[in-house]
């Protein structure tokens, strides 16, 4: 018989996306997921596959040494039923010279691009047919990948969804930041296998690197690492913490991840400037969902990186707030994944950097108040790390507190002793090595937990309490609270003072002052000092971190005892307004509707219906707040599903106090569904000015 000679093949690039829940990255290449068949065509020259007299298999190939050995290479013949936990070929169908098959590859296969080979034998010779490549992904659908997730909002959220919300702002004052994460944008996934072959692990051992890529944890530590470049490895953002951009672009000033992942390819896979905390972890979700990874950016109010072991972390200051010297607590540049459950039960034995994510969200901070003398006092706050531990919620553009997920309620913790675990007096726990020190350590600080909160009744307490809200380019009042729950009065000195400062804690110049040498405290009563915040004394100064920190230091002049009160406040930008129109549009529309704090309010009302591939307008407008014009003003906006990339455009004249900065960007939408339109306004005075938009877009008319 004649050989057979393949004339086509249809890798069926769109059924098969809307099957995988691909489509999003388009049909020029076909992406899968893994553990779950997809289907392809083949159309032979001359005759067609007979069977019994043709031999069909397959080669698949990943990676550039691939090996039978390492799970990166494959050959597997067509057969009448699937194997399970194998590659696997079936004949679905069969028309004349057409033949339709359907392949399959294990759950647990390496993610990665493929080769994808067709070998056909008639009479024992044979010919090799090239059919292309493809991609495979996670499948967080398959209860076999140890990726699944169960519920299907979830999956939605956490893989699917192409835009998000990031809280930042403080414990006491959180605000929301809109985010695209654009993962299924022309070329992420290209500039994300990028990433991973990018990464030193890969560079030192290729085959031992693709062969792990089955294993969504090792993944996940890769990614850790290359979302930032600071441990000298080729990665994504260069950190920088000291309000100096200049050479780059602020971290505030980023609106997605798309922008970064494409710039990073741009400069041939060196950094770009500049990243903190959440850019980093907004870029690692963009690239965990493109894999397949279900993903989410969590804000924890405050992190303690605790990198000495102790559970402590140590911040030195002067009597007037000044950062007299920073501990070595400070910063990492790889971590996790870690099992949320081991942080919140405390199983510091099990990889990766458990005791690390235990620390940050468990660590007491401790003051040493630094005199003029130099001597030192002690102010140890138990309650400030861990709180309020946020992420947007599923469905929804609202706070979801998760807490609870990764440690249990003060005073509620420990849970019943495990094996080999034995509880221990928080005194004899000094600098405690790795393994059951550690853990000693961690349930000696639970132990006192509770009988530390029963000790706060009695004496004098001291806090920070805002008037009102802080909006950048006005006055606002700070008050210290002092609550005397003694019995007898009390004469004290009252230091309050406040700086601008940035979020890892770095106090900038003074900004407002008061030092009251006695301030009588009446018993059991409470006592409220007030302090006036100017702008003309803290808007030269404030970082672009947009935060300014209060530090309270009372004394009893009688006892000597010292209580110290440290808050940061939040200084609120103005608001972006966005108005999104069709072509068709014929009336203005009324109305705006708040989005709750850090959101920026936006008109209710779309006019005019957006339809796929049909122009749209939208006006950006935000007013100056400042008694100075506002120079160099940007918007910029963008928005998966509804930009091509980012659209940026200057104003051609400085804006005036009072005025408003108004412009129209033109947005051509491409998929239908929601989508979020994420706008960034910048200028010389007002920085990172966020606000966000959902646009519900209609299909095309067929």
């Amino acid at each position: 018989s004649a050989e057979l000679v393949l004339e086509t093949c249809d890798l069926q690039c769109e059924s098969n996306g809307r099957q995988h829940r691909t489509a999003a990255m388009g049909c020029r290449q076909l992406v899968v997921r893994r553990g779950q068949p997809f289907g392809l065509t083949l159309r032979f020259a001359g005759r067609g596959y007979e069977e019994g007299l043709d031999k069909l298999s397959f080669n698949v190939e990943t990676g550039p040494c691939p090996s039978e050995s390492s799970g990166t290479k494959c050959h597997f013949a067509v057969s009448d039923c699937p194997e399970e936990g194998s590659w696997s070929a079936v004949v679905q169908e069969q028309d004349g010279a057409s033949l339709s098959l359907s392949l399959c590859s294990p759950p647990s296969a390496r993610l990665g691009r493929y080769s994808l080979l067709l070998e056909a034998a008639t009479d024992y010779q044979g010919t090799s047919f090239s059919l292309g490549d493809f991609v495979l992904l996670f499948n967080p659908w398959h209860p076999e990948d140890t990726v699944f997730l169960r519920d299907e909002d979830e999956r939605s959220e956490y893989v699917l969804a192409q835009q998000g919300l990031i809280y930042q702002g403080s414990r006491d004052y959180i605000t929301t930041t809109p985010w695209n994460f654009g993962q299924f944008e022309d070329d992420v996934l290209a500039i994300c296998l990028k990433l991973l072959d990018t990464n030193p692990k890969f560079l030192r051992d290729q085959d031992r690197d693709c062969s792990r890529r089955g294993d969504a944890a090792y993944v996940c530590r890769v990614v850790s690492a290359m979302v930032n470049c600071n441990d000298e490895d080729r990665g994504v953002l260069a950190g920088r913490w000291d309000n100096c951009y200049e050479d780059g672009t602020s971290p505030m000033a980023w609106m997605g991840s798309v922008d970064i992942l494409r710039r990073w390819k741009k400069l041939g896979c060196q950094p770009v400037k500049y990243g903190q905390c959440w850019v980093f972890a907004a870029v690692a979700c963009t690239v965990l969902r493109c894999l397949g990874i279900p993903s989410r950016v969590v804000t924890n109010y405050n992190s303690a990186h605790d990198t000495n072991g102790n559970l402590v972390i140590d911040r030195y200051l002067s009597e007037t707030g000044r950062d007299e010297r920073r501990s070595r607590d400070s910063i990492v540049f790889c971590c996790g994944p870690t099992p949320v459950k081991a942080v919140k039960e405390g199983d510091l034995q099990l990889k990766y950097d458990t005791p690390f994510v235990f620390a940050e969200v468990n660590a007491d901070v401790v003051y040493w108040i630094v005199g003029q003398d130099g001597s030192e006092r002690k102010s140890t706050h138990t309650s400030v790390v861990g709180k309020n531990i946020s992420t947007k919620s599923v469905g929804r553009d609202t706070r979801e507190d998760i807490t609870h997920h990764y440690k249990y309620p003060e005073g509620a913790w420990p849970p019943p002793l495990r094996a080999g675990v034995l509880p221990a007096r928080r005194d004899d726990c000094v600098a405690p090595a790795a393994g059951s020190d550690k853990e000693r350590e961690v349930f000696a600080k639970a132990e006192l937990e509770k009988s530390s909160m029963q000790e706060q009744d009695e004496g004098l307490h001291l806090r920070i309490k805002l008037t009102e809200g802080a909006n950048n380019g006005c006055d606002f009042d700070v008050l210290a609270v002092i609550d005397n729950n003694t019995d007898t009065e009390r004469v004290c000195r009252l230091m309050i003072c406040a700086r601008t400062a940035s979020y890892n804690g770095t106090a900038g110049p003074q900004c407002g002052m008061k030092d009251l040498l006695n301030v009588a405290l009446a018993p059991r009563a409470e006592t409220r000092v007030p302090l006036r915040v100017l702008y003309e004394q803290y808007g030269a100064h404030l970082t672009q971190d947009r935060l300014i920190k209060v530090v309270a230091l009372l004394t009893d002049h009688e006892s000597g005892e010292m209580v110290l009160a440290v808050r940061d406040v939040y200084v609120e930008n103005p608001q972006i307004r966005i108005r999104v129109s069709g072509a068709r549009a014929r009336e203005r529309g009324r109305g705006c509707g708040a989005a709750g704090p850090g959101c920026s309010p936006v008109c209710a009302q779309i006019l005019g219906e957006p339809v796929q591939r049909r122009r749209l307008v939208a006006e950006l407008s935000l007013t100056n707040p400042l008694g100075v014009p506002l120079a160099d003003c940007v918007f910029a906006a963008e928005g998966a599903g509804l930009t091509e990339g980012q659209q940026r455009q200057q104003l051609p004249e400085p804006v005036e106090p009072g005025a408003e900065a108004k412009v129209r960007l033109e947005l051509l939408p491409q998929q239908p569904g929601m989508h979020k339109l994420v706008v960034d306004f910048e200028s010389d005075r007002l920085v990172g000015v966020k606000g966000f938009r959902s646009v519900i877009v209609a299909p095309a008319p067929k």
